[in-house]
């Protein structure tokens, strides 16, 4: 793995074509993202100055939920991924979330290493949290 430091901003409305196109080129991205592009809190992961990944949040009652984490293929295992994840997390807790949580299918066994391995526990079917500190 080759770590890479991306710089995280907010979504900006002309990052949508280019998230959408790139999510659709690797998991069949559909109406349902273009939803969570326009209407949740979503950071986007930059290298050279070009997208290469996102991370979608909504509150959940007293947590906060990840709806959506994308890395570009060309981008996996630069640690992107983890850096969408920790901006998240520091969101989460700015906002006063009690947790941050991630839907993960129990068949998706990639998804489920790298939450785990990032201190997640699973606390319902398909549903894995990690308790955020107070501010």
């Amino acid at each position: 793995m080759t770590y890479r430091k991306a710089e995280i901003r907010p979504f900006e409305h002309a990052d949508e074509a280019i998230l959408f196109g790139l999510a659709r080129l690797d998991r069949g991205a559909d109406r349902r993202t273009l939803s969570v592009l326009e209407q949740e809190t979503v950071f986007v992961a930059e290298l050279d100055g070009a997208p290469a990944g996102y991370v979608a949040v909504e509150r959940a009652g007293e947590a906060m939920r990840v709806d959506q984490l994308f890395v570009s293929p060309e981008h996996e295992a630069e640690g992107v991924g983890r850096q969408l994840l920790e901006h998240a997390e520091g969101y989460a807790i700015s906002e006063g979330a009690l947790a941050l949580q991630v839907v993960v299918s129990s068949g998706d066994s990639r998804a489920l290493g790298f939450y785990r391995g990032r201190g997640f526990v699973e606390v319902a079917d398909e549903l894995l949290e990690i308790v955020l500190p107070r501010r």
